[in-house]
């Protein structure tokens, strides 16, 4: 007898990952959506679809519409959350609040309803761990001293991993974690937004290109990062969420491309060397200029940054059998097509 179609509930629906995925599964599944986010735009497109419900609220608010919708649905995968490292320094019981006591709250009642739990960890939780590789169940996890705010985000996430896998323990719990890599794509950040701190690195550089602003690299850019195109990561998701013969439960998976992993200013440079092949900002990107400034001056003393973060992702290969395949030049690609062709932008932006 054939099984239902699934019923997914997915909480921070209008962010980069959600509204990503939530537009892949109503393509290619035949699975049913429910979503909230406090507004919608990254979805406009599929309000009304048959198969989502969408309604605009709060997680922290909304609570009776999540408990409800959490009894209901076979699979609950919470992505609210600040993941900025600008907010981490500014704005730190912001991030704690929201990213672990609101989404506590959350894991507790698919505890109770016993609902299968897919939850956002982050490359972050191994903080500055030595290994040239970071691997899911050896790597350790080392943070900075407690002045150094910015690890306020990977200490909530890494506490939440703690808890959901002691639910599993203790109360068999059906979860997966996975921890994004850098995820990158259109709909990352609004790179129509000129304001410098006001996106994540990626999307930062290619505002200031159009806006003919400088590249900023701080501490003159030598970190270096494994980029992963969103319709990489989204598709490993997909293989998550389908759970073949269990493959995913109660395990963890790094979720990035080690093959794109680039120091901070070769991105820079890439991202520069793109935009020449767009008429329009090729004058932008043949004025642009990279400079260095210090993390003290870029995001203040509570900062302390990573110098490398290169992902093991034999789990997911073995047990999904997911590999990336979108390599680093194509993904920028991909970005600025979606951002610069579109008719609705001034293409003289910043000129």
């Amino acid at each position: 007898m054939s099984q239902p179609p699934l019923k997914v509930l997915i909480l921070g629906a209008n962010g980069f990952i959600g509204s990503s995925l939530i537009d892949t599964i109503l393509s290619q599944k035949d699975w049913n959506v429910f979503g909230m986010d406090v507004g919608d735009h990254k979805l406009t497109h599929l309000l009304g679809h048959e198969r989502f419900t969408f309604v605009e609220g709060d997680i922290t608010i909304n609570r009776e519409w999540i408990e409800y919708h959490i009894k209901k649905c076979d699979v609950v995968i919470p992505l609210v959350a600040i993941a900025n490292p600008a907010q981490y320094v500014k704005n730190p019981l912001n991030v704690f609040e929201l990213d672990f006591e609101a989404n506590l709250d959350i894991v507790r009642k698919c505890v109770k309803y016993k609902k299968r739990l897919l939850f956002p960890s982050t490359s972050e939780v191994y903080g500055m761990s030595p290994e040239e590789v970071l691997d899911e169940a050896t790597s350790n996890m080392v943070y900075g001293p407690i002045d150094k705010q910015r690890w306020i985000y990977a200490a909530s996430k890494q506490l939440l991993d703690r808890v959901i896998y002691a639910y599993g323990v203790r109360d068999n719990l059906d979860y997966t974690l996975f921890r994004p890599f850098n995820w990158i794509g259109p709909k990352l950040d609004n790179v129509m937004e000129p304001k410098e701190g006001s996106s994540r690195l990626f999307t930062q550089f290619i505002s200031n290109v159009i806006f003919r602003k400088p590249i900023q690299l701080v501490d003159g850019g030598s970190q270096s990062r494994s980029f992963t195109f969103i319709e990489d990561g989204v598709d490993c998701l997909l293989r998550i969420i389908e759970n073949k013969d269990g493959a995913a439960s109660r395990r963890i998976f790094n979720i990035g491309n080690p093959d794109n992993n680039v120091s901070v200013a070769d991105l820079a440079k890439i991202i520069i060397e793109a935009f020449m092949d767009y008429p329009n900002y090729r004058e932008h990107a043949e004025q642009a200029q990279v400079v260095s400034v210090s993390s003290l001056e870029y995001f203040g003393k509570y900062y302390q940054d990573i110098h490398t973060r290169v992902p093991s992702i034999e789990a997911a290969k073995d047990a999904l059998g997911w590999v990336p395949k979108v390599d680093l030049r194509t993904a920028i690609r991909l970005t600025l097509d979606y951002h610069l062709k579109q008719e609705d932008y001034d293409l003289t932006s910043g000129s």
